[in-house]
């Protein structure tokens, strides 16, 4: 996603031949699968995997069996549709003329003119795809509940970019990420486990969906100006660099009360998650003390792994 959670791609591949030149060299070869790497965002992709782990977690915490298969389609499913996600926004940006030579962040690959749009669309249908026939395997698991967070996951991770009002273009982008990456993930992951609702699951939802919205807002914080330039009216849009930064320092510091709320419940092991705060304060510290700039690159990428760090240490400190 433009999402998320997820500009921080790494820094773009070296200018190369066109994807769709025929050559079999290797080093071509090579840049090809930097290009595919680099759209995929990697550096933002465990926001995908931590809700995952940490709804398997808990149900084995309650005394569920792991269904290993299960996770391993799970986690499959959840990236695959963060990939057609963040494929489909770098194309439906290009079209929209939203990406160009001034923008802050990495070059996409399709307004680099790495890969043709076209090549682009297929791909981003083909994970959605795969996505969507690997989760009839966790239908016949999880039954009618995992039917609808899946069909309602794919047709959100489209409409983030697709349709005439997408999702990424409007202020609604961090709510959208909290409830996906964190509220339906965990959530579907404990239930595709135990067959069994649980507070616990919303709870620890919450501490990651925060998080996870804090990588997309600081995302649109260091487009700001491109946004407004292409009329994009998202969240930070809305409301101006200062109180942007407020609402990301709420994103960075909140998840500690869900936290909280699952040791107070009877998880001890969840405070182990806390000793992702320090690091979270200096990302705050920082995006209010430095002016917009390339940094902010830097910013996204350590906040995803503030993110990722978080729903790790929660997942093992859940299973004491």
């Amino acid at each position: 996603m433009k999402a998320e959670p997820s500009s921080a791609g790494g820094a773009p591949p070296p200018a190369a031949p066109a994807p769709s030149a025929a050559t079999s060299s290797p080093g071509v070869a090579l840049t090809r699968w930097r290009v595919g790497v680099a759209a995929m965002r990697p550096r933002t992709l465990s926001l995908a995997v931590t809700p995952v782990l940490l709804g398997s977690a808990l149900a084995w915490a309650e005394g569920a069996p792991l269904h290993l298969a299960a996770l391993l389609a799970a986690l499959a499913c959840a990236l695959l549709i963060q990939i057609g996600t963040n494929l489909h926004n770098d194309v439906a940006d290009f079209k929209r003329g939203t990406d160009d030579s001034r923008r802050i962040g990495p070059l996409r690959v399709t307004a680099a003119g790495w890969v043709r749009p076209e090549t682009m669309v297929r791909a981003s249908i083909g994970c959605f795809v795969a996505a969507l026939l690997l989760g009839v395997t966790l239908v016949d698991i999880g039954g009618w509940p995992i039917l609808l967070a899946g069909l309602a996951s794919l047709a959100a991770g489209w409409c983030y970019s697709g349709g005439p009002r997408p999702i990424s273009h409007g202020a609604w982008g961090e709510l959208f990420v909290l409830v996906f990456f964190g509220l339906v993930a965990v959530a579907g992951s404990h239930w595709l486990q135990s067959g069994t609702p649980a507070l616990d699951a919303w709870i620890g939802g919450a501490a990651l969906g925060l998080p996870a919205a804090a990588v997309l807002l600081v995302n649109n914080y260091r487009d700001l100006e491109g946004d407004l330039r292409s009329g994009r009216c998202t969240l930070v849009a809305r409301l101006g660099s200062a109180r942007a930064r407020r609402v990301y320092a709420a994103l960075m510091l909140l998840p500690a009360l869900p936290v909280l709320a699952l040791a107070w419940r009877g998880r001890p092991g969840a405070l182990l998650a806390l000793l992702v705060l320090p690091f979270a304060i200096r990302l705050v510290r920082r995006l209010g003390r430095q002016p917009p700039g390339p940094w902010l690159n830097a910013q996204l990428a350590a906040t995803a792994k503030a993110s990722a760090l978080l729903g790790l240490l929660l997942a093992a400190g859940v299973m004491w």
